[in-house]
């Protein structure tokens, strides 16, 4: 107990210090996991949309994929990544491999399938009457499309929410993509697997409570969101 209430006390102070280390860590977590979910959520939500609004033949086998990537492993996430950005790769001539670069395109791959499952769920349960009153009142596709999007304005937010939780907390795909290196793509978690490991168990408690705390604010920042909508 003591030795968990050391470390505890000594994040804690490291915390209140401003350790530059920690802080650039934690900062880095930020900008790449928020970086992979806008990229992820691009081409999510216009695809949940077009999944939840269209009638095809494949559409419960589409549905049923991407229900199965929800679980997609983070380590085959990065070696997929991995296997496209080496050298020997079809993407190797981009030079992207163990930049941070390559870290948001494996945590945007690993948040996608998660926005756009949550974003054909969210317009599945919305007015199946509201893309077709917009567009007999006058507007256009595009018009109705957004009418139905901002219908569905709180789950989206609640889909990008659990995308950046996705993503912030993996480790496996950001060590193979990212190499872990200090000062360069040394991310909270991989950060905290390493401290830990090494014995400064101080510091991984420190990275722990940041890790934390921004999943809190993120929180926080959707549930104000959406009560400023309401």
């Amino acid at each position: 107990m003591d030795f968990f209430l050391g470390g505890l006390w000594r994040g804690l102070e490291l915390l209140a210090g401003l350790d530059r280390q920690v802080y650039g860590i934690a900062w880095l977590s930020l900008r790449v996991s928020l970086s992979a979910v806008i990229l992820a959520g691009i081409p999510a939500v216009p695809l949940g949309l077009f999944i939840a609004q269209k009638t095809f033949p494949a559409k419960k086998v589409v549905v049923v994929i991407l229900n199965t990537l929800l679980a997609l492993p983070t380590v085959v996430v990065g070696l997929i990544i991995y296997g496209l950005l080496s050298r020997q790769g079809p993407l190797g001539f981009m030079d992207m491999l163990y930049t941070p670069g390559a870290m948001v395109l494996a945590q945007a791959v690993l948040a996608f399938p998660l926005i756009c499952a949550l974003t054909v769920a969210a317009i599945t349960t919305l007015d199946a009457r509201v893309m077709p009153t917009a567009l007999t009142l006058g507007a256009t596709t595009s018009q109705a499309a957004w009418a139905v999007l901002k219908e569905a304005r709180f789950a989206l937010l609640a889909a990008m929410a659990a995308g950046f939780g996705r993503v912030v907390t993996e480790v496996g795909a950001a060590i193979m993509v990212g190499g872990n290196i200090k000062g360069y793509t040394r991310t909270l978690t991989t950060a905290i697997a390493l401290e830990t490991a090494q014995g400064d168990f101080a510091q991984g408690m420190a990275l722990g409570i940041i890790l934390l705390l921004i999943a809190l604010g993120v929180n926080l920042v959707s549930f104000l969101m959406q009560s400023r909508w309401s």
